[in-house]
């Protein structure tokens, strides 16, 4: 029987390159994100398999339960669900817009929460299934200036770590993708190209490609969470394992624009 995986933010980036993994592997696709054209674009390129385009924007608080009802018209059974989508902003917390942190708590907590919870019954079910959720290495400390966008990531991990315990020996996986700094278009729509870490030579930026294919390979295989590159991993560790005070301090300067 063929497999279908859903991945939101399929439109670019990490969730585009893991959209591509699924398909060399002959697994029918349901492709979430704002932009119809880019996701018609893409699913024309695939031939080999089915893909559905589902335009929606998941920031919006009824975008999970549509994509959940398109899912259902059209008789897709979720074997694969891969929560990529979300966003920062890199800015002083008083001097970011309201709008825009709600916003980017509903796309990356709130639909996050909500996509799992709506398609893990069925998962539980058919005593299969694998869920992929993207959150940053971001996770693993405070980050001033980016205030709110690293609790978002922190929140997404303690989450699915905590899931992957719950659904222990039900045939269920949850894995958490903890990319360090990654070349999408994350850095320009959160005003963050020019920060320290992304200009560090001490950082190593990786390709979405490289990132996806850590993240699938390690989703397939059941890992709970996956860190992709040696420096990334290193610094993940002393995060954990180092006083809060001092990883909020690296963190911030890490965030600061680069003179």
């Amino acid at each position: 029987m063929i497999k279908t995986a859903l991945i939101t933010g399929a439109s670019g980036g990490i969730g585009y390159e893991l959209a591509k993994l699924f398909a060399a592997d002959g697994i029918n696709l349901v492709l979430v994100a704002r932009s119809r054209g880019k996701l018609e674009a893409f699913a024309s390129e695939l031939k080999s398999i089915e893909a559905h385009v589902c335009a929606l924007d998941l920031s919006q608080p009824d975008a999970p339960a549509e994509v959940f009802d398109f899912t259902q018209k059209k008789s897709l059974r979720i074997d694969y669900l891969v929560n990529n989508a979300g966003f920062g902003i890199r800015n002083s917390f008083d001097a970011t817009d309201t709008g825009e942190i709600l916003e980017m708590l509903h796309l990356n907590v709130t639909a996050l929460t909500h996509l799992t919870r709506l398609f893990l019954p069925t998962m539980l079910e058919q005593k299969s299934g694998r869920i992929l959720n993207v959150a940053s290495t971001a996770a693993f400390q405070p980050g001033p200036w980016m205030t709110v966008y690293y609790a978002t990531k922190a929140y997404v991990l303690s989450f699915s770590e905590a899931l992957a315990h719950e659904l222990k020996n039900t045939g269920v996986t949850v894995t958490t993708l903890c990319p360090g700094p990654t070349r999408t278009g994350f850095q320009q729509r959160a005003g963050a190209e020019n920060i320290q870490l992304m200009k560090s030579k001490m950082m190593a930026v990786m390709d979405a490609q490289n990132v996806a294919q850590s993240g699938y390979q390690g989703m397939m295989s059941g890992k709970k969470v996956i860190v992709p590159g040696f420096i990334n991993r290193m610094l993940a560790i002393g995060a954990r394992v180092g006083p809060r005070d001092w990883s909020a301090a690296i963190a911030g300067s890490m965030n600061k624009n680069k003179p």
